[in-house]
């Protein structure tokens, strides 16, 4: 198991910050829950920067819950609901969503909103090399990944039942405003290049012809995959997943590819064809040949923007952290990254003609 596999992956005694009243829960899954029956234990996972996760164990089975972190949050962040209502609609339409038993909008329950889902068991690949892959057998993971997210936009949103999930149009005028809010809303100093950007993105964005689900948050370590197979059975961590351009959903995976190791285990740099993984031309022409494209030309601006948002996201998680209710250890050294993350941003957008 790598060293990322090590931080990431399993479980940890409740931090107490993040602990609630275990009786209250139980009972309540008694009621809510069908086929539950205690003792209920309760781990939290360290994975997940945001919405605090956490496994139940009973005799049984196991579930997962997810819930708003407690304190004071950034408007319209965490909210379960939302990720309770898109994972229910997908399932119901075979996507691979983990089955939802409940949500619970009373705050006197754990002291925040949260809902209960399925425990799924398979593998979680937290660094994106695949280490403990089989080299012949990387590509192939990507593969699944890539079809996955192609499969995403292509469910039809009204047919889903999700044609209220968010707004049709102006998805990057929509993005950029909410993300310049919650980075203003978090920021802590001045940082240059977001400004510029901030300045630049409303008026450098390509006109959006599709409206699909989009994730938000696609990346190899928000899915499970097959204990043996190199198939993707759950997505997870729908927190920040609306209606909107497919596009900008693909390329925030896809920024992977042009990311420093350093940044997210971004793979620029490093020889993917000694390791077995596909390339970025590759990834694209795969995904463009499922959802019936010639290519993708704007790839600078979708790279800026998601850099942008990724930018942003981060100083919320470091504003929290200076809170004290950040729910990882490592969030307070994310505020280091903004900067930099900001001027790799700023890069692409002069290579859009900023």
């Amino acid at each position: 198991m790598s060293e990322l596999d090590e931080s990431f992956s399993g479980t940890k005694a409740v931090a107490d910050a993040l602990s609630f009243d275990e009786n209250a829960l139980a009972d309540w899954m008694t009621s809510h829950v069908d086929g539950f029956a205690g003792p209920l234990t309760v781990s939290q996972f360290k994975g997940g920067q945001s919405n605090p996760t956490y496994k139940l164990d009973t005799p049984g089975r196991s579930y997962v819950l997810r819930r708003k972190p407690p304190g004071k949050l950034l408007p319209s962040a965490h909210a379960v609901d939302r990720e309770h209502k898109v994972m229910k609609a997908l399932g119901e339409q075979g996507f691979p969503a983990p089955h939802m038993f409940a949500l619970c909008m009373d705050r006197e329950i754990i002291g925040t909103e949260f809902y209960v889902m399925d425990f799924v068991e398979g593998r979680i690949f937290w660094d994106g090399l695949l280490p403990d892959v089989p080299k012949e057998e990387r590509a192939a993971i990507y593969d699944a990944s890539n079809a996955t997210l192609a499969h995403l936009h292509a469910i039809d949103v009204e047919t889903a039942g999700l044609s209220d999930y968010g707004k049709p149009g102006n998805y990057f005028e929509r993005q950029i405003a909410r993300w310049t809010k919650q980075y203003r809303a978090a920021e802590t100093e001045p940082v240059d290049a977001m400004d510029r950007l901030i300045e630049w993105l409303p008026q450098a964005a390509p006109q959006q012809e599709h409206t699909s689900v989009v994730h938000g948050d696609y990346r190899l370590d928000n899915m499970i995959f097959h204990p043996t197979e190199p198939r993707v059975i759950a997505v997870l961590d729908w927190e920040l997943s609306t209606l909107g351009d497919p596009l900008a959903d693909f390329t925030y995976q896809l920024m992977g590819w042009v990311m420093p190791p350093e940044v997210r285990g971004g793979f620029l740099g490093i020889d993917l064809a000694a390791h077995g993984i596909p390339a970025m031309e590759t990834y694209v022409e795969a995904y463009c040949q499922r959802t019936e494209r010639d290519g993708i030309p704007e790839l600078d601006f979708y790279f800026a923007y998601n850099i942008f948002r990724l930018a942003s996201i981060v100083q919320g998680v470091y504003a929290r952290a200076l809170q004290g209710n950040a729910s990882n250890a490592k969030a307070m050294e994310m505020g280091k990254a903004v900067t930099p993350l900001a001027q790799g941003a700023w890069g692409f957008a002069k290579n859009a003609g900023a």
